[in-house]
């Protein structure tokens, strides 16, 4: 049973090591992910991630973090991308394909093939302080427009991206990373506002990665939404129909560990009816959740069924998108280019932005 389609895993160093090399061998997950503490260069991020396939026998997801703005990985190594705001204010939908090309080719060239971007949350004032130039507009239509081209310029790049965070941040106070929002909004609102992105997109989206805020209008708990059923099955899966790859956020962030040991937070991810579990950081938490749900699967035949379903849409997935092509390792020429394509589309942004306010 392939227990490790179901992991996406992240770990330290920026080379791959005797203890990265047995970690790998032996889950051998669907994917990795890679933050700013991986990547100290262009040739050094594609190395790594080449090693990290030799050690695993299916095509690794290949996985960043990489918005613009705020949060953005390759910062220090090629430049940074404009915010999802920034471009948002233009209001041009060719320039918003275009961030999602510039990113997904930046993406491709380091040797990653998973974006998990973009983000659909509404831009409501209660989460301002969290979420900042991250969220684009409050409008749900609005947000439509803007992810569905960047989810085509990634494409065109040939990226996959990633909807988040379901079922919306919009009104969190509180930072999933450090402490659990709640969220007291209803279902008929939820849909009405929240949802709209995700009902429009749902056959465009490749994943959805759903957040670890407690919805207890909705659920009568305050079960976090990435361990729910009612969220990740009853709404997700049936109600909006969606049938792409579902992923939690990490489920080392203290919005789900407040709510369950990492054992359990993973056994219930994939429960709710999740098909990838991220755990971002300790090898102990990931070791701890793959022993966990072996011995689930082993004791669990429905639990195992679920863990059949998840894997088989995982590989499925993997084979109709992932290229079996060869990408080479980034030249210093190819980074420049790649550095001085950034800096002018920043400042296409910055003119499209000015035209835009002398017209107002």
């Amino acid at each position: 049973m392939q227990i490790g389609q179901l992991l996406i895993i992240g770990f330290d160093g920026t080379e791959i090591s005797p203890q990265l090399t047995s970690l790998l061998t032996k889950i051998q997950p669907a994917g990795v992910i890679l933050f700013a503490r991986n990547i100290t260069g262009a040739e050094q991020t594609h190395t790594l991630l080449r090693d990290c396939q030799q050690c695993v026998a299916t095509p690794l997801f290949t996985c960043v973090d990489l918005e613009g703005g705020t949060v953005d990985r390759f910062r220090s190594v090629i430049g940074s991308a404009p915010s999802p705001a920034e471009v948002f204010v233009t209001g041009n939908r060719t320039l918003f394909r275009k961030h999602g090309r510039v990113i997904g080719e930046n993406c491709r060239a380091l040797g990653f093939n998973l974006d998990f971007a973009p983000v659909l949350d509404l831009a409501f004032e209660a989460s301002r302080s969290v979420m900042s130039s991250r969220a684009v507009s409050d409008d749900p239509k609005q947000v439509v427009i803007y992810a569905r081209e960047f989810l085509r310029g990634l494409g065109d790049a040939g990226v996959l991206g990633c909807g988040k965070h379901f079922p919306g941040l919009g009104e969190a106070t509180l930072d999933t990373h450090h402490e659990l929002p709640i969220v007291d909004k209803r279902l008929r609102k939820l849909w009405e506002q929240d949802l709209i992105p995700y009902r429009a997109l749902r056959r465009e989206l490749p994943l959805v990665m759903v957040s670890h805020a407690a919805f207890p209008a909705v659920t009568k708990a305050r079960t976090p939404a990435s361990l729910s059923k009612k969220f990740v099955t009853d709404i997700l899966r049936k109600k909006i129909g969606y049938r792409g790859l579902i992923c939690s956020d990490d489920l080392e962030m203290g919005g789900v560990l407040a709510a369950a040991p990492i054992e359990e937070a993973m056994i219930g991810h994939i429960r709710a009816g999740g098909d990838l579990g991220l755990i971002c950081h300790q090898e102990d938490f990931i070791l701890r959740a793959h022993e966990a749900m072996v011995r689930e699967a082993e004791r669990d035949g429905r639990f195992a069924r679920r863990v059949r379903d998840s894997a088989r849409r995982v590989l499925a997935l993997k084979k109709k998108s992932l290229s079996r092509r060869h990408t080479p390792a980034p030249t210093p020429a190819r980074v420049e280019k790649l550095t001085r394509q950034l800096w002018e589309f920043g400042e296409e942004i910055r003119m499209a932005t000015l035209a835009r306010e002398e017209r107002a």
